[in-house]
Parts: C-alpha cells; structure tokens; sequence
C-alpha cells in the first residue's frame, strides 16, 4: 500500500462531544481534516435534544451560534478560528434579523460567508450554520 495514502487517510478524525447533537444522529457534529474542521450545519436546538428554542428567528440564530461555540470549545478551537461559514435561512426577508445577532458573536473579523434561502430546514428551523475552522493551532488539552 501507498504509504502516502495511509497518511492521508490517518488525518481525517470524526468528531463529536455529546455537548449539542443527539448521538443518535447519522452524522459527525465535525470531521478534521488536516488543518480544517469541518462542521455540520447547527440549528437553534436546545444541547442534546431536537427542540428548538422558542422565539423566532433571532432566538434560533442566537442559539445556533452558541451551538457553534460550544462544539467548537469541546474541540480545542474558539469561534475566531472559524475561516467560512454558510447560512441557510427558510426566510430570506429574515436576513437582517439573523445579522444583528450573528455578528455579535465576532469581533471586527468575519469569515467569509455565503447565505441562501431555503424552501425548508431539518424540524422547522428557521436557520442553519455549517462552519469551516482553520485547525492551524494545537488544540487545548492535546
């Protein structure tokens, strides 16, 4: 076997903490690839359950955002380590609302971003957030 090709495949690492997503979902919260992480797209769930937070769009974004840190802290990373991310919203006319809370959770650097509308989201969300992160620093606790 290619040795090259057995380094490659040692680098991919499945992530998941247990600290949002149910286990019992067919999907890593994060996979790593060499210097990336990858996230699943994070909905305004409440940790460990598919319950959304009540309150709307504003509440939902504020939730998925902390959904994202707190997967992102159980890995060793911070929310400033997050290089790109794509948005999904079920309404675009709620754009604006999901920006107010959004970017309270960067300092004056954002990731590159895309956002797009959807004709629906998992369980009714009204917004979805998958990340990339720049793994380029060791992680905490390894």
């Amino acid at each position: 076997m290619d040795p090259h090709i057995a380094n490659d495949a040692a680098a991919v690492e499945f992530l998941h903490s247990g600290k949002v997503l149910p286990s019992t979902l067919p999907f890593s919260e994060a996979v790593r690839v060499g210097d990336l992480v990858f996230l699943s797209g994070q909905l305004g769930i409440v940790p460990a359950t598919l319950k959304l937070v009540d309150g709307g769009i504003r509440e939902e974004a504020r939730q998925t955002m902390e959904n994202i840190r707190t997967i992102l802290e159980a890995h060793g990373y911070a929310m400033t380590d997050i290089v790109k991310c794509t948005v999904m919203l079920a309404d675009m006319s709620e754009w604006n609302d999901f920006n107010e809370v959004y970017r309270t959770f960067f300092g004056d650097r954002f990731p590159a971003r895309s956002a797009f509308g959807t004709s629906g989201l998992a369980i009714g969300a009204r917004c979805e957030v998958e990340c990339i992160v720049a793994a380029m620093r060791p992680r905490a606790g390894r």
